[in-house]
């Protein structure tokens, strides 16, 4: 009962602890999206393109079936392991934020043709679901770069500090081309984190029980 009492009080505390930050958040987009403004400087502006390319979801995951095959040939199973969980896991919190800013459909900081607002998956007569200029809350790319930086973190302390550098870069990115808000970003942070603690619980002990399998399988051969 304590357990269950005290799980139940963390949670509590984390809802209200994400409404506060999503909050404040909300309240510098502002602020935040016109000081980090790096589409007037073309150099700046280039190396944000470059970090935001790192955050498309076909990139961790190429990378992630490439290194698990290269620890799995080298038999390491439980490293090749880890790292197919992280790329699984970055990649189904990226899709879970798509999913929700398709349904939302906020304005981008760039779409001059409407105010700033949510508009579902309808506005003037027509669907926009899947509309780039709707698509703005929760950012896609920042739930892919936060999912992958928890995930790291939850199997490797040390490579979770690197991973969250590569999280920073990516966030900041889509705020410096103007693609999100503040908030779009913060709000996929606290999706991902949460989510990637439940996908290791569900998924980790699977993952690393199927390369072993493998393993084995491959040194029969």
């Amino acid at each position: 009962m304590k357990t269950s009492s005290t799980s139940q009080r963390r949670r509590w505390l984390w809802l209200l602890a994400a409404g506060a930050v999503l909050g404040l958040s909300w309240l510098l987009d502002n602020r935040v999206g016109a000081a980090l403004d790096a589409t007037r400087d073309p150099a700046l502006k280039n190396f944000a393109w470059w970090c935001s390319k790192i955050g498309d979801g076909w990139v961790p995951a190429a990378a992630g079936f490439f290194f698990a095959a290269v620890f799995l040939v080298a038999k390491r199973p439980v490293v090749a392991a880890k790292i197919f969980f992280v790329m699984l896991t970055c990649e189904l919190t990226g899709l879970a934020a798509t999913i929700l800013r398709v349904l939302f459909g906020r304005a981008r900081p760039l779409n001059h043709d409407v105010p700033p607002g949510f508009y579902g998956v309808w506005h003037d007569g027509h669907w926009i679901i899947g509309k780039f200029a709707f698509s703005s809350f929760p950012s896609g790319h920042a739930a892919t770069a936060a999912g992958l930086a928890a995930a790291v973190w939850l199997v490797h302390r040390g490579w979770g500090l690197v991973a969250m550098l590569y999280a920073v870069a990516v966030m900041w990115s889509r705020i410096a081309l103007q693609c999100h808000h503040l908030s779009d970003v913060v709000a996929s942070t606290l999706l991902s984190i949460p989510l990637a603690i439940l996908l290791k619980r569900l998924l980790l002990t699977s993952v690393e029980f199927q390369f072993g399998n493998l393993h084995r399988a491959l040194r029969k051969k």
